[in-house]
């Protein structure tokens, strides 16, 4: 009995001395003071974009073909020569307008020649009328030069027969006159139709031509978004015209573009070094240079208010990983601290004005203030409190303990 008594009070003892001292009930892991160049940075995510690109617009034809329907289409990314077709559009309703107009121009050229017959066929009359007006006024003409011996009623009656012939070979000569003009008109516009028939028919033939797009260039084809369904354009699809379907974007000469929340564009500047890093390729790292920064802030997104700055980055390199459309990560370096030392933020804990970190000694963890300077997404500069290569504990490894030993000393 006294020896029980004796082993419990053993194990008393054991617990009181692994309680005392506030020891880490946890395994937490450790960081280690860095001293080196420190970087501000901001990380923000990008597209890449061609700085050189060709659109590729849908044909400019005429609002009598009716909308754009999309037949062959290349795939989104797929490389294309110059030369290779890369869209094909639904042609019925051109070759409907093709047969329409050889309809027409085919009926105004039968019914011009049917014109200029009837034309002819009128002036004859009319140039026969006149010659035998003609030859009234000049029967009545020579009635009135012999009718000197005629008494006067009588001269006077030859005198105004010879006046209503010289009026009727007058309106003669008008009619025929008129006539030409009224035909001349007639002709210039059943030519008028018939140009314009011809015109129709000429232009369904060269819309026919646009229908079968063909790549200007080499590259990749990238597509556009149809505005309609969200997408990317498909086969299947309408679309109208001079709306831009696809990219062939210069490969040779890159970019990427960021949004930079309206808190950090201060800091932001042209000629800033950045880091970029493919989201689809994570193990390759490129460089490029902050070249513009916009001057007027847009929204993020549609359904959002807040406000970034759209950032422009030149891509000092090329790789065929390197595609517009791509998403990257880009690192933009704002500023640069050489010879500090620096932790992991994971590492520091603040109460108030006060900082502190766990620092790893052999027995356990200390708790020590610091003094911090600058930071960013990573690191925190420590300005006092901290050697090089210390380590320190990335959390609180005494989490819990104070619970455990309540709970511990309400068993016992």
């Amino acid at each position: 009995m006294k020896k029980i008594k004796l082993a419990g009070l053993f194990l008393m003892l054991i617990f009181f001395f692994l309680s005392c001292g506030k020891k880490e009930t946890q395994q937490v892991p450790l960081g280690k003071v860095t001293k080196g160049t420190f970087y501000i940075d901001l990380y923000e995510e990008g597209e890449i974009e061609a700085i050189n690109s060709i659109t590729i617009a849908a044909p400019m034809i005429s609002w009598r073909y009716g909308n754009l329907k999309i037949t062959e289409l290349v795939k989104d990314g797929q490389e294309v020569k110059a030369g290779d077709t890369i869209i094909v559009f639904d042609p019925s309703e051109v070759h409907k307008g093709i047969i329409e107009a050889e309809g027409r121009l085919e009926s105004n050229k039968a019914d011009l020649e049917k014109m200029l017959a009837q034309h002819q066929s009128d002036l004859e009359e009319l140039r026969a009328d006149y010659e035998v007006t003609k030859i009234s006024q000049e029967i009545s003409k020579i009635r009135f030069e012999s009718a000197a011996h005629e008494s006067d009623i009588k001269k006077k009656e030859i005198q105004l027969n010879l006046e209503k012939a010289d009026i009727a070979l007058e309106r003669s000569k008008e009619q025929i006159d008129n006539k030409i003009k009224i035909q001349k008109e007639e002709v210039r516009q059943k030519k008028l139709s018939i140009a314009q028939d011809e015109a129709q028919l000429k232009e369904a033939h060269e819309t026919l031509d646009k229908l079968i797009v063909k790549s200007p260039s080499p590259g990749i084809a990238i597509l556009a978004h149809n505005w309609n369904s969200g997408v990317k354009f498909q086969i299947g699809d309408q679309c109208w015209a001079g709306y831009p379907l696809i990219q062939l974007p210069d490969l040779s000469a890159l970019k990427a573009t960021v949004k930079i929340n309206e808190v950090d564009i201060s800091k932001v500047i042209k000629g800033l070094r950045v880091e970029i890093k493919p989201d689809a390729f994570s193990d390759s790292i490129f460089t490029g240079t902050v070249n513009a920064v916009a001057n007027l802030a847009v929204n993020k997104d549609d359904k959002s208010k807040i406000k970034v700055f759209p950032v422009e980055i030149l891509i000092n390199e090329t790789n065929e990983n390197l595609l517009p459309g791509l998403t990257v990560s880009c690192r933009l370096i704002v500023d640069e601290i050489d010879d500090v030392m620096y932790v992991p933020l994971d590492a520091l804990h603040t109460v108030g004005d006060e900082s502190y970190v766990y620092k790893k000694t052999t027995s356990g963890f200390d708790k020590v203030k610091v003094e911090t300077g600058e930071s960013n997404s990573d690191y925190i500069i420590i300005l006092n409190g901290l050697d090089e290569n210390d380590r320190v504990a990335l959390g609180d490894p005494f989490a819990g303990t104070e619970k455990k030993e309540k709970k511990t000393n309400n068993e016992v």
